[in-house]
């Protein structure tokens, strides 16, 4: 399915605000090897939407409208694309019921998205109302690269008006995902009123976390990332999309200069540590590596992060050649030593 930038920007009313925001330059083939010898290896480009324009009065106006969104960030060659939750009934003008939306559009948008991920060659999460076994879920669909579809997280913390609608919670055990940049996790609105998800994901090995939501969040999306130690993505139909780093900090937001959503790299080749007593260390470190390594530090919260600036530099390789530990390493050490002093 192709649907060519110019005439999205030409025939659509959707509002993307300043367009100049990212390079205009037609819809874009999967990412050469050539352009992307540059990234670091465990570099990752976010592209997050808002549901900013995704309307329409019929299922194929709604996924022509989500294509055209996800094309324009096609120039910065995303490693992955995330769409707000249920985008596909969030500003849809019928009057169908979830039941009747998950059953006769989960094969369509799913075949659409699934062509999409394999023409650009991107992971893609595509948040919508799933069926299965008679019961509807609100649910967000992974595909990958090739267009495959890996698996879906369902909606755990289902409101009540959701429940009303029929709309069933998923299992309260979140699966994660392995890509080829790294393990992914997924919650969804209402689920970020709720820590056990969001543990069970870092305990599984999640390094990103998306959150596609009806909502912004604010700080409480921030919270979540630095709380885990792990990425944390938005994608809302309301207030600001965002990327937050492993610390909590904001990496890009979605604002009134660019409402269609944000895209921007994350490097996964870091190590959360809490500062005391491995900052010690960190003098050698520097002295070692020089520019290879990047270390800082959030003062107040003594906290600390070691990160790779160079593809020959293994973080994991950092950490045992300069005895440090990872700040889950840290506090483990530490309560189990408390452990054997209560039960001595």
């Amino acid at each position: 399915m192709n649907h060519p930038r110019r005439n999205f920007l030409k025939k659509s009313a959707i509002g993307l605000g300043a367009v100049g925001a990212l390079p205009v330059t037609g819809t874009s083939a999967a990412p050469s090897n050539s352009s992307l010898s540059d990234r670091l290896p465990r570099e990752v480009w976010i592209a997050t939407l808002t549901q900013d324009g995704i309307e329409g009065n019929s299922l194929q106006e709604i996924i022509d409208r989500a294509i055209a969104k996800m094309e324009f960030v096609l120039p910065q060659q995303p490693d992955i694309i995330c769409l707000p939750e249920t985008f596909q009934t969030a500003k849809y003008r019928g009057k169908l019921s979830v039941t009747e939306v998950a059953r006769q559009w989960e094969g369509p948008l799913t075949e659409a998205m699934s062509n999409f991920a394999k023409q650009h060659s991107c992971h893609l999460i595509a948040p919508i109302h799933t069926l299965d076994n008679g019961k509807v879920y609100n649910a967000a669909v992974v595909f990958d690269r090739e267009g495959k579809r890996i698996g879906e997280y369902r909606k755990v913390r289902t409101t009540e008006d959701e429940m009303g609608q029929g709309v069933s919670p998923g299992t309260p055990d979140p699966p994660v995902f392995k890509t080829d940049f790294g393990t992914i996790g997924i919650q969804i609105c209402f689920d970020v009123e709720w820590m056990e998800g969001w543990r069970q994901l870092r305990q599984k090995g999640a390094e990103i976390v998306f959150w596609p939501s009806a909502f912004g969040g604010g700080k409480k999306i921030n919270t979540m990332a630095w709380l885990n130690k792990y990425c944390v993505v938005s994608s809302t139909w309301k207030g600001t999309t965002k990327i937050c780093d492993i610390t909590g900090e904001e990496v890009a937001g979605s604002g009134s200069y660019n409402r269609w959503g944000v895209c921007a790299p994350v490097n996964l080749e870091k190590a959360f540590l809490h500062s005391w007593p491995y900052s010690r260390q960190f003098p050698a470190i520097q002295a070692k590596y020089g520019r290879k390594v990047r270390i800082y530090t959030l003062h107040e919260e003594e906290f600390s992060i070691i990160e790779s600036c160079s593809p020959d530099i293994k973080v994991a390789d950092i950490l045992e050649e300069f005895n440090l530990k990872t700040y889950e390493e840290h506090i483990q050490s530490a309560a189990e030593v408390h452990d054997r002093y209560w039960n001595s």
